[in-house]
This record gives structure tokens, C-alpha cells and sequence, in this order.
């Protein structure tokens, strides 16, 4: 079973409660700030080294890499071996790894010491709410999970803006430095407040033969995609890693297939709803990967805006999401999913084909502003909706498993359109400095993700629309607190990361019409 190991578990209002969330907070609120502040600093990162398109998209999938491929096992390692340890391991590695970004000389060094921060990333990133759930008394817990959320989303919505501040006080080094008197502070709180955990149901060791295959189908795919414009497509090293990778992820599935105890449950995958929410959360968050990567590009290259500008011409979408996520979600559940999930796409959809018109010489107030509300309000109406519909359609003995597979498809989705988009929009070598050029490929890059959006609302026709309802009967052992999080709150709701939920234990489930 789960439970605390050698000290007596946590309740609301005392000293050991304030320490545990303080410790969860900083470390899920550091890694979201570093993905927020990277997409700001780039253009001063490509000015600095002289990078060309290829060498930012590898600064930003060098990271997404490695934690898609790695946070599925990630959490297993937290549940077999300890969460507090793989937490604060994941800490001490995102800090370490952010100090080698923040020291470093070149391109290929930075992407290097991306790609480790990725790993700090995967270790740490499930370990926030996995401790909560451990740490506190059942009666206590939805209160602890919505005091994280509630901080954990303020923190996120003013992201851009501290993210635009650290880049243009100093150097876009500090927005990697940063990191480390946060990381020491968490290790310092999680040391001292959190107690250790783990599931001791759980035998054998976590699917490492597994995790690394698709690590390295993941690897060459993206190398492939990366570097085919640059090299061509019948170059050796192109070739190379499109067999790799290919290779990778076929080895994956087959080895998923006849594994004991794999990542990914192949009974998963039966479900058509679980199945189509997942290829939603791939098309559209690849859509907001590559609109986000070339948003902040588009704004200080070809608009002019410092980079604090450019945090906050984005405020407006984190406000909308922290505001009205958990209504949103609230609403799928009380109405059903389908619906909804038809309607943010297209919606998001149309807030990128408002974003397509800036250019130089575009207003905020009348070009970029309308946009960016429309564009917010459709991910309010699209983001918690899906992910609890992920959740909702998998069997509850799954339920953390499915998660992290919802959370590695909306990360792969990111990391492969970074990867491709700005070849398919014609952006290449320093094209991204000339405003004319990078206008051009903006515009072309937002119908292409506005595309990639309404694939989304076609596939949502297919889910069940009563996925999320909830049933009347509860089992008499595990009584649900009436504060409890529902299927369908959102909890954490960001951007580019999809959001946490929780489905509650004991709570009896419909079965598939």
C-alpha cells in the first residue's frame, strides 16, 4: 500500500503542511517557469551566439525530448523507490543542469545542458501531487491540492512577465540561473518538511529497456526532422537517425506489448474515447507548441517589443485560463465533454487565424490583443475538458499511467512541431531575424496550426459524451470529502503543459454504452 514511511501523515494548518506545499510549489513552479522563459529568451540566444532556426528549435526540443521520453517512467521510479528521494534528485538535477545553461559558451553547450535539464524535468514534474496525495490525511487532501493548484496557477499566470523582466534586466542567463536559489530552496524545505512515501505494492524494477527506446525513437525522429532542411534528405546523418528512430519506436511498441509490467498498458488504448482524447491533445498541443515557439519571436523581431513587452502580451491568456479553467471543466462534466471539445479547437483555431494578421507596424490594442482573447478563450474551453476526459475514459487502476501518457503525447506533440514548423513555413538558417522573412513564415506557420487545431474538433466527434458524468453511488469504504476534486476541475491548468487532475478513489464508474 501507499503511505508515509517512519513519520505520521501530514494535517492541514500545521507547520509540517505549510513546508510540503512550499516545497511542492517551488519545484513544479520552477520547471513551469523555465519553459515560459526560454521561448522568451531565444531571440536574445540566437542574437548572442549567432544560432541559426535549427540550433534554437534543438534548444527548445532538447529539453521536451527527454522529459516526453522519460516522465512515464519517472513516476514509476518515484513510486518504487521513494518520492521525496526522486523528487528532490529531480530538484538537484534541474538546479545543477540550469547552471550549466545559464554558464554556457555556445549552442551545441546549451543544448547539451538542455537536454540534461530535461531529465531533472521528468524526475521532479510528477513527483509534486504524488507527494501531496502521500503526505497528507485523506480528509485533508483536496484542500492541500487546491492550495497548490490555486498558487501554482498565479505563479504560472505571471510567468511571461517575470520570464520578459529576468531576460531584459541582465542577460537571458538569468532566466537560467534563476533556478538556483529556487532549487535550493526547495531541497531545503522538501528535506526538512516532506516525509518519504512509496508504494510498496509494486514489485520487479520500472521499465528501463522501455523508457529507453523511446527515448531514442524519440531522438532520431526529431534529429531527422531538425536537421533533414538543413542537410538534406538523402544526407547520411538524416538517414541515420530516421532509421534509429524509427526503429526506436517500433522496438517500443513491441516491447510495451510483451512486457510484465509495461509503461503503457496496451488495454489502454482499447478505449476509443481515451484513444481520440489523446490524438486531440497531440494535434492541438502541437499547434500551441509552434505557435508559442514563433509568438514571442514574431513580437521582438518583427514588432520591436523588449522582451518584458513580450511577456506581457501574453498575460491575457494565462489570466483567462487561471480565471475560468475549473468552470470550464465544471461545465464538460455537467454537460458532457464532446461539445466542448469540438468547440475550443475551432475556437483556438480562430484566435490563431486573428494572430496570422500581426506584422510589422501591427497594434497591440487592435492586432494582437483580440487575438490572443480569442486564442485564450478557446484553450479555456479545450484544456481541462480533455485531459479529465483522458482520465475519466481509463480504468481507475490506470488512472496515474494515463495521465503521464496524456502528459508525454501533448509533449511530443510540442516537441515535434518545433521541429518542423519553421521548415514547412520556409524559415531557415537566420531567417528568423529578418522581419520580412519571419512574417512571411509566422502568417503561413498560423493556418498551418489553425489546421492543425480543427483535425482536433474532427476527432472529438467521436467521444462519448457521458464519459465525465458522475455517478450517484460512492462505496461505502472510501467515502468522498464533499470538497473533493471532480473529474473535469482543472488543477495546475497551463499553456503549454497539460494540466493535473485527480480522480477521486473509491468512486464507482459507468460503463461503455
Amino acid at each position: 500500500m501507499t503511505r508515509a514511511l517512519g513519520r505520521e501523515e501530514v494535517r492541514w494548518g500545521s507547520p509540517a503542511a505549510r513546508g510540503v506545499l512550499t516545497a511542492t510549489i517551488l519545484g513544479s513552479g520552477m520547471a513551469f517557469l523555465d519553459g515560459t522563459v526560454v521561448n522568451i529568451a531565444l531571440p536574445r540566444i540566437g542574437e548572442e551566439f549567432g544560432a541559426s532556426v535549427s540550433g534554437l528549435q534543438w534548444i527548445l526540443d532538447g529539453y521536451l525530448l527527454t522529459l516526453a521520453a522519460l516522465i512515464l517512467v519517472a513516476g514509476s521510479l518515484g513510486d518504487r523507490y521513494g518520492r521525496r528521494r526522486v523528487y528532490l534528485l529531480g530538484v538537484a538535477w534541474f538546479g545543477v543542469s540550469s547552471v550549466l545553461c545559464g554558464l554556457a559558451v555556445n549552442t551545441e553547450m546549451l543544448v547539451a545542458s538542455r537536454v540534461l535539464q530535461g531529465v531533472g524535468g521528468a524526475l521532479l514534474t510528477p513527483g509534486a501531487l504524488a507527494i501531496i496525495q502521500s503526505a497528507f490525511v485523506r480528509a485533508d487532501r483536496a484542500r492541500a491540492i487546491g492550495a497548490w493548484s490555486g498558487l501554482g496557477g498565479i505563479a504560472g499566470a505571471l510567468g511571461p512577465l517575470v520570464g520578459g523582466l529576468l531576460v531584459q534586466l541582465w542577460s537571458w542567463r538569468l532566466a537560467f540561473l534563476v533556478n538556483v536559489p529556487l532549487a535550493l530552496l526547495c531541497v531545503w524545505f522538501t528535506r526538512r518538511y516532506v516525509p518519504e512515501s512509496c508504494d510498496q505494492r509494486l514489485g520487479g524494477h520500472p521499465d528501463l529497456v522501455g523508457a529507453a527506446l523511446g527515448a531514442l525513437g524519440l531522438a532520431g525522429v526529431t534529429a531527422a526532422l531538425v536537421e533533414g532542411p538543413v542537410r538534406g534528405a538523402t544526407d547520411l546523418f538524416v538517414l541515420g537517425a530516421l532509421v534509429v528512430g524509427l526503429a526506436g519506436l517500433v522496438s517500443f511498441l513491441v516491447v510495451q506489448r510483451r512486457a510484465r509490467d509495461p509503461l503503457v498498458p496496451a488495454d489502454l488504448f482499447a478505449d476509443r474515447t481515451f484513444l481520440l482524447a489523446n490524438g486531440l491533445t497531440f494535434v492541438v498541443y502541437a499547434a500551441l507548441g509552434g505557435q508559442m515557439m514563433l509568438f514571442v519571436l514574431q513580437l521582438q523581431t518583427s514588432l520591436g517589443y523588449s522582451p518584458t513587452a513580450a511577456g506581457l502580451s501574453g498575460l491575457p491568456i494565462s489570466v483567462l485560463m487561471l480565471l475560468l479553467s475549473a468552470r470550464s471543466g465544471k461545465a464538460a462534466q455537467r454537460f458532457g465533454p464532446r461539445w466542448f471539445l469540438v468547440l475550443g479547437p475551432v475556437v483556438v483555431a480562430a484566435g490563431m487565424a486573428l494572430l496570422s494578421r500581426v506584422g510589422p507596424g501591427s497594434s497591440y490594442w487592435l492586432d494582437v490583443l483580440p487575438g490572443v482573447v480569442v486564442f485564450g478563450l478557446g484553450l479555456v474551453v479545450v484544456v481541462a475538458p480533455v485531459t479529465a476526459t483522458v482520465l475519466a475514459a481509463a480504468p481507475d487502476e490506470h488512472a496515474g499511467v494515463a495521465s503521464g501518457v496524456n502528459n508525454a503525447v501533448a509533449r511530443s506533440g510540442g516537441l515535434l512541431a518545433v521541429a518542423v514548423l519553421p521548415a514547412a513555413v520556409g524559415l531557415g538558417g537566420g531567417a528568423y531575424a529578418d522581419p520580412a522573412a519571419l512574417t512571411s513564415g509566422w502568417q503561413a506557420a498560423m493556418w498551418l496550426c489553425a489546421g492543425l487545431c480543427l483535425v482536433g474538433a474532427v476527432l472529438a466527434l467521436g467521444i462519448r459524451g457521458d464519459v465525465l458524468a458522475v455517478p450517484t453511488t460512492v462505496a461505502a469504504s472510501e467515502p468522498l470529502p464533499a470538497e473533493a476534486p471532480r473529474p473535469g476541475e482543472c488543477l495546475h491548468c497551463g499553456i503549454i503543459d497539460p494540466p493535473t487532475h485527480v480522480v477521486p478513489a473509491g468512486r464507482e464508474r459507468h460503463a461503455a454504452p
